[in-house]
């Protein structure tokens, strides 16, 4: 017997602000890994958990963090000598 599991919507989408708040706060950190737990109580507002989830998951889906065993960590690097090196160079 088939079930079809419908998507639960959030119950609140967080606001651009929120999103770029918790972006930045990742961006600037000082250790290379932290804990949801951590990220919470150093973000200057409150925000709740369900969704700093969803905007974890959305960081995820655009490739500028990575969820590991440890915590969360900012992988994006918007260097142009950086992409520069990548587009120029050849594969082995």
């Amino acid at each position: 017997m088939s079930q079809k599991i419908k998507d639960k919507k959030p119950l609140h989408w967080p606001t651009l602000n929120t999103v770029l708040m918790v972006e930045s706060m990742l961006r600037n950190m000082n250790k290379s890994v932290i804990s949801i737990a951590e990220l919470k109580r150093k973000l200057p507002r409150q925000i709740n958990h369900n969704t700093l989830v969803l905007i974890l998951q959305y960081l995820e889906m655009s490739n500028k963090i990575a969820f590991g065993l440890k915590g969360i960590t900012w992988i994006y690097n918007d260097n142009p000598k950086l992409k520069k090196a990548i587009y120029e160079g050849f594969e082995i």
